[in-house]
C-alpha cells in the first residue's frame, strides 16, 4: 500500500472514531437527563462510557469520558427510585466511588471553566450539594464499624470535592490522627492551618412545630423569620469554641507518636505562641519532656498548670509520680498523693503508690537484715532493723485498708494486704480479709 492509500485510510478510521463518540455521547446524554432511569439504560449507559473512554483522543472527550463514568454510581442510585432504603443506597458508595466522583467531576468544572462553556457546570454544583449527604452516611457507617483509617480517606476525598467544607477536612486530620495515620495527620492539620481555620462557628437554631427537632438557619434574620411566622419556636443562638488549640495539640502528638522528638518541640513552641495560656498545650509539652526524661521541665510545667488548675487529681498524680523517680523526692511525692486523695477521696492509685512510697524503705530494711551474721552485735541491729520494718508497714497499712475498702474485689490490694497483716502478726484481720469475697 503506497503513503496516500494510507492516509486515506487513516483518515477513514478517524472518521468512523468520530462518528461512534458522536453516537456514544449522544445515548450518554439522553440517559443522563432521564427523570426515570431502567436497568436497560443503566447497562446502555455503561456499555457507551466504555467505548466513548476507549475512543477518546482530545482533552474535552478524555475530560467528559470520566465524567460520564464517575457519575454511574449516582445514576445506579437513582434508578432505584424514592422509595429505595439507605441501605440499598449504600451498595453503589464505596471509596473509590468517592474518589472518581471528586476527581472526575472537579476535572470537569475546571475544564469547562478553561474552555469557556458551562456544560454540565451546574449540574455538577447542584448534584454535590444533593449527594454529600449521602456520601457522607458512608463515613458514618465506617466510624461505627472503627474503621477510622477508611473515615479519614473518604473525609479527605468529599473535601477534595468541595474545598469549600473545611469541617470534611478537620474530620479527616481528626480520624487520620485516631487511626495514628501520623504523616496524614500532619499534611491535613497543617493544611487547615494554613487555610487559616478555626473551627469558629455561630449556629442559630428553632425548634420545627412540625417534629419538635431543632433546625439550624444560616443568618439570624431567616431565624427570626421562621419564629415570626409561627413554623418554629425556641430561638437559640450555638457557638463552636475554636480548634485551634486541639490542632496543634494533635500535631505535636502526631510528632511525637512518629517519635520525632526534634520537629514535636518546634511544633509546640508554635503552638504555644499561638495560645501561650493553653493547658491542654502545657500538658502536652509536659508529656513531652516526660518522654525524653527531662524531669527538672516536665514538673516545671505541670506546676505551670497547676497554678491555672489548682484542684486537678490527674495532675497532682502524675506530679507525685515523677517525685517519687527523683533523688529524695519521697516527701514531695507523698505531699503529692496527700493532696490527690483530699481533691478525690476515691483515687484508687494514689492510696496504692502512698503505700507502696511507704514500703520501698522496707525493702532496703530487708536487704540491710539479709546482710547481717549471728554475732550479738549484729542480732541487736536485726532487732532494731526488724522495729523498724513493722513501723514501716504500720505506716503502710491506712493506704492499704482504704484502698482494699473503697476497691473491694481488687485482688492485688488484698493480696498486699494480707501480706501486711501476716508480717505484723495480725491474725484475725488476716482471716476476716482471707474470708471476704
Amino acid at each position: 500500500m503506497n503513503t496516500k492509500s494510507k492516509i486515506i485510510t487513516g483518515l477513514l478510521f478517524f472518521s468512523l472514531a468520530t462518528f461512534a463518540q458522536k453516537d456514544e455521547i449522544k445515548t450518554l446524554k439522553k440517559i443522563y437527563t432521564k427523570e426515570i432511569i431502567t436497568e436497560a439504560d443503566l447497562v446502555d449507559y455503561k456499555k457507551n462510557a466504555i467505548k466513548y473512554g476507549d475512543v477518546a483522543i482530545e482533552e474535552e472527550d478524555k475530560i467528559y469520558s470520566e465524567f460520564y463514568k464517575c457519575m454511574l454510581p449516582i445514576l445506579q442510585i437513582n434508578a432505584l427510585g424514592a422509595n429505595a432504603t439507605a441501605m440499598q443506597k449504600a451498595d453503589f458508595i464505596n471509596l473509590e466511588t468517592i474518589a472518581n466522583l471528586s476527581s472526575g467531576l472537579n476535572a470537569t468544572l475546571d475544564f469547562e471553566k478553561k474552555a469557556g462553556k458551562e456544560v454540565y457546570t451546574k449540574n455538577i454544583n447542584e448534584n454535590k450539594v444533593k449527594y454529600k449527604p449521602l456520601l457522607w452516611e458512608y463515613v458514618v457507617a465506617l466510624d461505627g464499624q472503627k474503621k477510622y483509617k477508611e473515615v479519614s480517606q473518604a473525609a479527605y476525598l468529599i473535601y477534595q470535592l468541595d474545598k469549600k467544607d473545611l469541617e470534611r477536612l478537620y474530620i479527616a486530620a481528626e480520624y487520620a490522627f485516631r487511626a495514628q495515620e501520623y504523616n496524614k495527620a500532619i499534611e491535613y492539620y497543617n493544611e487547615l492551618n494554613a487555610l487559616k481555620y478555626t473551627g469558629e462557628a455561630t449556629t442559630y437554631l428553632a425548634k420545627s412545630k412540625v417534629n419538635d427537632e431543632y433546625n439550624s438557619f444560616t443568618t439570624i434574620a431567616e431565624r427570626d423569620l421562621a419564629v415570626k411566622i409561627g413554623t418554629h419556636t425556641d430561638p437559640k443562638i450555638e457557638k463552636t469554641p475554636s480548634r485551634k488549640g486541639d490542632i496543634y495539640k494533635n500535631i505535636v502528638e502526631s510528632y511525637i507518636g512518629k517519635n520525632d522528638i526534634p520537629n514535636a518541640k518546634k511544633a509546640i513552641v508554635d503552638a504555644r505562641l499561638v495560645n501561650p495560656d493553653d493547658t491542654n498545650l502545657i500538658m502536652v509539652e509536659a508529656n513531652l519532656y516526660l518522654k525524653t526524661e527531662d524531669y527538672d521541665t516536665y514538673k516545671k510545667l505541670i506546676t505551670e498548670v497547676l497554678a491555672k488548675n489548682p484542684n486537678d487529681a490527674d495532675l497532682f498524680f502524675n506530679l507525685g509520680v515523677i517525685s517519687a523517680k527523683s533523688k529524695d523526692g519521697q516527701a514531695e511525692a507523698e505531699k503529692n498523693y496527700l493532696r490527690v486523695i483530699q481533691i478525690d477521696p476515691k483515687y484508687k492509685n494514689a492510696y496504692i503508690n502512698l503505700a507502696v512510697l511507704k514500703l520501698e524503705g522496707a525493702t532496703k530494711i530487708v536487704e540491710q537484715m539479709n546482710k547481717l551474721g549471728t554475732s550479738p552485735a549484729e542480732n541487736k541491729k536485726y532487732d532494731a532493723l526488724k522495729v523498724k520494718q513493722r513501723e514501716i508497714y504500720k505506716s503502710a497499712l491506712p493506704y492499704l485498708e482504704k484502698a482494699e475498702e473503697l476497691f473491694t474485689g481488687d485482688t492485688e490490694i488484698k493480696t498486699t494486704l494480707l501480706n501486711i497483716y501476716y508480717a505484723l502478726d495480725m491474725t484475725e484481720k488476716a482471716k476476716a480479709l482471707k474470708a471476704k469475697k
